[in-house]
């Protein structure tokens, strides 16, 4: 009688099938590996690209304000530049301009009056000065009245007054300046 021991091929059975166990949990663990570095390596450049991205995008910003500055600047101007223009242009409508009046009143002004300061307040004109004579004041407002920039001219103050030890006679006109 022949005896055969079983156990022996089992036992061989059970390390062949525990080689292939270890063989495929050394491999499991490897090809985790490889995906746990491949997953790390992909997230290190999404983090990579992301961070340029942001930096890409702050220098943007950074240009975008520049520009936002200057075009602030080229507001600014443009409000200033059309404040000018919108008062050239009232300028121009209005018929009695500060140019004009004062022209007129070099040219209507004898030469024998200094005039010394002017008022205007609305249409009113107010004028004060010094002449040498009441006969110079009545030509000279003679000339305002005749003129077709005046209208109203009044005699205020007539008083005389002493400079330098000579008599001289110290005015105030009040008038109205023609706008239309």
């Amino acid at each position: 009688m022949i005896k055969i021991n079983l156990l022996l091929a089992r036992k061989e059975k059970k390390k062949v099938g525990m080689r292939k166990e270890m063989m495929v949990l050394v491999l499991s663990v490897i090809l985790l590996l490889v995906v746990l570095i491949f997953v790390q390596w992909r997230l290190g450049k999404e983090k990579e690209d992301t961070l340029a991205k942001i930096s890409q995008t702050e220098k943007e910003i950074a240009y975008y304000k520049s520009l936002a500055t200057e075009v602030n600047k080229a507001k600014e101007a443009q409000k200033i530049l059309q404040e000018k223009l919108n008062v050239i242009n009232l300028l121009r409508k209005e018929k009695a301009t500060p140019a004009k009046v004062l022209d007129e009143l070099s040219i209507l002004k004898p030469e024998k009056i200094h005039l010394e300061s002017l008022k205007k307040e609305g249409s009113k004109l107010g004028i004060e000065g010094i002449a040498l004579d009441d006969e110079t004041i009545a030509n000279f407002m003679t000339n305002l009245r005749k003129s077709k920039l005046f209208k109203n001219v009044d005699l205020i103050v007539s008083e005389q007054v002493e400079q330098s030890k000579i008599k001289l006679k110290k005015f105030i006109l009040s008038c109205e300046i023609i706008l239309k």
